[in-house]
């Protein structure tokens, strides 16, 4: 019973995150399920969290520089600050306004893909590192919301790396450039001390596992080709 509600809360969270307006092109049910599939996380003092501990360390070292700034920004989690790290590499401003069919497309493929770890995340409820260590992150004022949301995967991995994946179904010129992104969007999360390297690695995988999903769904694929449509108009007009 307590498992079921920490994933209905997970999902309803995704729902808030993203707006009333978002649709979801799959049910939880229907989405790829990460505790299906995915190992278990490294148990803590394993030879495989060595490795977490050890990137917990190099996350500590990297806040006092402009790394960790742009980790702290990257800590929000919406459509807004997918919009605001991946136009640069697009060549347009991504808004609700100047290109609706594109947020619409991005908001509504992260809320689909977001339920594919809520299972994984409720069962295993792994500690994040802040409080295994007990130690504060780099933001404090998500701590509360966070203790009950489990640590594996990472969601905002999850996000980041199935927007960037979409995009490229848009604009594959900038594959590369976009991936990049979204791989520091991951590792942002090391850096503030929400998440274990694990939790990142695997995120990523749950987000391909996602976005296989989501080319099956007609509905995707008709805002998809509204959204590339939009994008061409808007970069030819240069705004």
């Amino acid at each position: 019973m307590k498992k079921t509600l920490l994933i209905l809360s997970l999902v309803i969270g995704a729902s808030v995150v993203y707006g009333q307006k978002a649709h979801k092109y799959f049910s939880t049910e229907q989405m790829p399920d990460a505790y299906q599939f995915l190992p278990a996380h490294p148990a803590f003092g394993s030879p495989y969290f060595i490795i977490d501990s050890m990137q917990y360390e190099w996350g500590k070292r990297m806040r006092p520089t402009p790394r960790g700034e742009m980790a702290k920004d990257d800590a929000e989690y919406s459509t807004k600050r997918m919009a605001e790290i991946y136009s640069g590499i697009m060549g347009v401003e991504i808004s609700k306004t100047n290109t609706p069919q594109l947020w619409k497309l991005m908001r509504n493929s992260g809320a689909t893909a977001s339920q594919t770890d809520s299972i994984a995340k409720a069962t295993y409820m792994r500690q994040r590192p802040f409080m295994y260590t007990g130690e504060t992150s780099m933001t404090p004022n998500d701590e509360k919301w966070l203790r009950d949301n489990g640590s594996y995967p990472s969601g905002h991995t999850l996000l980041g790396w199935v927007t960037a994946l979409v995009l490229i179904e848009v604009n594959p010129d900038v594959a590369n450039e976009l991936l990049s992104r979204a791989y520091e969007y991951g590792q942002s999360r090391v850096i503030v001390g929400a998440h274990w390297q694990s939790d990142v690695d695997a995120g990523k995988l749950v987000a391909s596992a996602a976005f296989a999903r989501l080319q099956t769904s007609k509905e995707f694929q008709k805002d998809l080709k509204k959204a590339q449509k939009e994008y061409k108009k808007t970069r030819k007009s240069g705004k």
